[in-house]
């Protein structure tokens, strides 16, 4: 599936780091950066992590809810979390339902293997539910300041 700038966002109900499901039609009136990251406590998923952290009452500031979504377990959330005293919600992610819908679940070659695995991606959400504005092969550096102007831009 490809999805388009002012397409609706595909909804989902996931399992959250907060402990109660996530419906993202919950989120309307929102902006929602649901960003793609292939695995907890990595080198490039904790930099995009602590960049997120780093970066987040700007985003609240913005009326932006981060949702951080990987494959990886609760109990694998719950321990990046802590670590990296993470302050917005993980979704876990463990049948790539959500990252399929998004088209992030993707062929890779690592070591010259070819394996399934997540696209590091971000979507921003508009409050209407429309996709306004998708990043693939997120370069983590820097990518933080350019959702926020993105939203900035938006908003006026």
């Amino acid at each position: 599936m490809t999805l388009d700038v002012g397409d609706m966002a595909p909804d989902f109900e996931a399992a959250s780091s907060n402990g109660r499901p996530v419906r993202l039609k919950d989120l309307r009136g929102k902006w929602v950066v649901l960003y793609f990251y292939p695995k907890d406590d990595t080198p490039g998923c904790t930099r995009e992590a602590c960049g997120f952290r780093d970066s987040f009452r700007r985003f609240e500031g913005v009326n932006a809810t981060i949702l951080g979504c990987s494959p990886d377990d609760q109990k694998a959330h719950d321990r990046f979390i802590a670590k990296y005293d993470l302050p917005f919600t993980l979704l876990s992610d463990a049948d790539h339902a959500i990252a399929t819908s998004y088209g992030v679940w993707k062929e890779k070659t690592m070591y010259g293997k070819k394996i399934m695995g997540i696209e590091r991606s971000t979507f921003l959400i508009n409050p209407e539910g429309r996709i306004h504005r998708i990043w693939r092969r997120v370069k983590v550096d820097g990518h933080m300041d350019e959702v926020l102007d993105e939203i900035r831009a938006a908003i006026g």
